[in-house]
């Protein structure tokens, strides 16, 4: 295990930018909104702040301001956040992301789950928190070989928690993909758990959950609900989960092409009445996708929904 700090090289950021003043723009129908997919004018806009005025050195600064490290397991270098909790018996608490974000999508949570009495609450409930990107993702070494379905990636998180930081119980929470593989966690490895949160029930649950008797009127309207949100919001699953190799060559090329298509999930996947920037700022939209950007892992993000569409577990 060996600290870490993100230092991405100039020409880097000098490419990016030079990318960004040479986008072709596509047509758009008049007053088509976000009814198509991502707005134009919204993105013209993101992407001219990008280029001119979002200050990534800035972000790179706050991001190395947490203790990070990179470790190997199961071959490959993991890279996660390791953050020791303020207070008399901190629990170990695992933070596991999803798509399309990475260890970013919990830094605001840092502060408030391992120094709970500086933010009103009790010093007993401070947690030390471990916030790994998955394999593909942010920092961490993207997989040259098959089969990083989210039971794989439990078996990677697991060994990190146990065998590298030495945690003998931890609990872990998980969103989006994080669910699926703390759910594995549970599965497999439970004995080191002393509990697990999720934000999401694994899609493929839902999806088969109108087959189960007895369900309830809420269980039923989530099973009604949940079909409406696949027919309109789901067409991204199927091109990830069957041809993300083609989809990759777009998106890795090209930043406003990368931009689009993950603010297009934010706007949607939000409560922000109609403005995303009710929800986020611009600077936390570009720091995720910056992330995606810089490690060139786009590519290697979206190959998990093959692998999991693929999976035998």
């Amino acid at each position: 295990m060996q600290p870490f700090k993100i230092n991405v090289p100039q020409p880097v950021l000098d490419d990016l930018h030079y990318r960004l003043a040479h986008t072709r723009w596509p047509d758009e129908l008049d007053d088509a909104s976000w009814d198509y997919g991502t707005n134009r004018a919204y993105l013209q806009q993101l992407a001219a702040y990008w280029q001119n005025d979002y200050d990534w050195r800035a972000q790179e600064a706050k991001l190395n301001e947490f203790a990070q490290f990179r470790a190997e397991v199961d071959g490959l270098g993991i890279h996660f956040l390791h953050i020791e909790g303020k207070g008399p018996n901190p629990v170990p608490l695992l933070l596991v992301h999803g798509w399309p974000d990475s260890f970013f999508r919990m830094v605001k949570l840092i502060p408030l789950l391992t120094d709970p009495a500086a933010h009103g609450g009790r010093a007993e409930d401070a947690f030390t928190v471990v916030v790994p990107d998955l394999p593909g993702y942010g920092f961490s070494d993207r997989p040259t070989e098959k089969g990083y379905d989210p039971k794989r990636m439990a078996n990677v998180l697991a060994e990190l928690m146990t065998k590298t930081l030495g945690y003998k119980k931890y609990v872990a929470h998980g969103g989006d993909w994080g669910s699926s593989i703390v759910e594995q966690l549970a599965l497999h490895h439970g004995s080191a758990l002393l509990g697990i949160h999720l934000t999401d029930v694994p899609s493929t649950h839902a999806k088969s959950a109108d087959k189960l008797p007895d369900l309830s009127l809420a269980e039923k309207a989530f099973v009604v609900k949940n079909k409406a949100w696949q027919e309109k919001e789901a067409g991204y699953q199927k091109i990830q989960g069957t041809k993300p190799e083609t989809l990759a060559y777009g998106l890795n090329d090209s930043p406003v092409g990368l931009l689009g298509w993950i603010i297009e999930k934010f706007y949607a996947w939000s409560d922000n009445d109609g403005n995303i920037e009710h929800t986020f700022t611009k600077d936390e939209l570009l720091t995720n996708v910056m992330i995606y950007w810089v490690t060139q892992t786009i590519g290697s993000s979206v190959r998990l929904y093959y692998e999991a569409m693929h999976s035998p577990t």
